[in-house]
């Protein structure tokens, strides 16, 4: 049976403590990022083929009126229906793939793209997540630890949250799980809403409007991806259609 996977992040329960973003660098074995200081918290500026998960910081008015931290850690959302496996299955074809257990998203390391067809895949991404490294060709983000995963271990992100900001399991149960935390979250915080959960498999709960948050935060774009579309803009045999089914 495959054992589709989702995340669940609340970050009404977000510290900005940026765990998740060090224990996801040191798990993948990335180099530190060269950065600088640009006069806020937020470090480095922005994810890289280096840099898989970053918490983004962003502060505001709140609902009620006082100055508000807004902490979102970003990361690839593992749409149901990937649109960047629609262009690279296109541009760049082997170059992405869809694990078969999690269902997660994953480049393949092992597949050079071209500068023109990475750029058609960034553009697509109603998420802007794909990076690409113009040295070796290749494009990296978040693999949903699915080495992890494999072993019955969570996600390294999620095995680090101090607050328990964080949690991953079966898809059915992460969507309970969403829902019924959105239902306790508006008690307070009328404005709060679940990201696109029907459509991305990284399920954010944000307390206010998605844009005081970070300009990718929420998109509509991804609402048009549904089956029927998916496999409409599909070009290739109905054998490898079922690898998109669920």
């Amino acid at each position: 049976m495959i054992a589709r996977k989702s995340f669940f992040i609340d970050t009404t329960k977000c510290t900005g403590c940026r765990g998740c973003q060090a224990a996801c660098k040191q798990w993948n074995q990335n180099p530190a990022t060269k950065t600088r200081q640009q006069g806020m918290y937020q470090n480095p500026p922005d994810l890289s083929t280096a840099t898989f998960k970053l918490v983004r910081f962003s502060s505001g008015t709140g609902p009620s009126g006082d100055p508000e931290w807004y902490f979102f850690p970003d990361q690839c959302r593992h749409c149901i229906y990937p649109p960047c496996k629609m262009a690279a299955d296109e541009k760049a074809p082997g170059s992405v793939i869809l694990d078969v257990q999690t269902r997660a998203v994953i480049y393949d390391p092992a597949v050079k793209v071209s500068p023109e067809a990475f750029k058609a895949i960034r553009a697509i991404c109603p998420f802007d997540i794909p990076r690409y490294d113009e040295k070796s060709g290749r494009m990296a983000k978040c693999t949903m630890c699915v080495d992890r995963v494999s072993e019955g271990m969570l996600p390294a992100c999620v095995k680090t949250c101090p607050t328990g900001a964080m949690q991953f399991g079966d898809r059915g149960t992460i969507r309970k799980m969403a829902e019924e935390r959105l239902d306790e979250v508006r008690k307070i915080y009328g404005r709060a809403s679940l990201v696109v959960p029907e459509a991305v498999r990284v399920i954010f709960l944000l307390k206010d409007y998605p844009e005081k948050y970070y300009e990718y935060a929420a998109t509509e774009d991804v609402r048009g991806i549904t089956r029927k579309t998916a496999l409409k803009q599909l070009l290739h045999p109905f054998a490898a259609v079922e690898e998109w089914i669920g």
